[in-house]
């Protein structure tokens, strides 16, 4: 009897020390984000496709970072916070002096679009959305349709349709 209980605690200790490995390789691979999630952004800022991402934190804030894709020397970067006492709200910081208050909506626990002023010209985004997904939110250029996907996105000349 002493030996299967000596077994047993044996074979607990062992799942244990494995568990505690298991869940620190992989809090080691998300590193003290533990509680934060990552996700896509697509954004038009005065006219211009910026493309990045934001990272929202358990306790109601995030950082947002994005990178023109026509001017590879404008980034932008920025934090935001979404709480009720709050509201759904940041600000945006770019290279080149322009700044950006802005709000946003959540269509769920991970994606959502939102809009802001730049120094009088419009900024439109999304978060956690494909390209297709981000069209109905985001003001474009006239003229002017997102084509690609990921880091392959860019502004084109719209395709008019053939008359009916």
């Amino acid at each position: 009897m002493m030996a299967k209980k000596q077994a047993m605690a044996k074979k607990l200790l062992l799942t244990g020390l494995a568990l505690s490995m298991g869940l620190g390789a992989w809090t080691g691979e998300a590193g003290a984000q533990l509680l934060s999630s990552t996700g896509p952004v697509i954004a038009i800022l005065d006219g211009e496709l910026l493309v990045g991402e934001a990272t929202g934190h358990l306790g109601g804030w995030g950082t947002i970072a994005l990178r023109s894709r026509a001017k590879a020397a404008r980034t932008c970067v920025g934090e935001f916070s979404y709480s009720e006492a709050l509201g759904d709200a940041g600000q945006l910081r770019c290279s080149d002096g322009a700044s950006a208050a802005f709000r946003f909506q959540r269509l769920g626990l991970m994606r959502g679009y939102g809009a802001g002023t730049s120094s009088g010209n419009a900024l439109s985004f999304t978060y956690g959305l494909s390209a297709e997904d981000s069209a109905p939110y985001l003001t474009l250029p006239a003229g002017k349709e997102l084509s690609g996907n990921g880091k392959d996105l860019e502004l084109v000349a719209a395709v008019p349709l053939p008359p009916r």
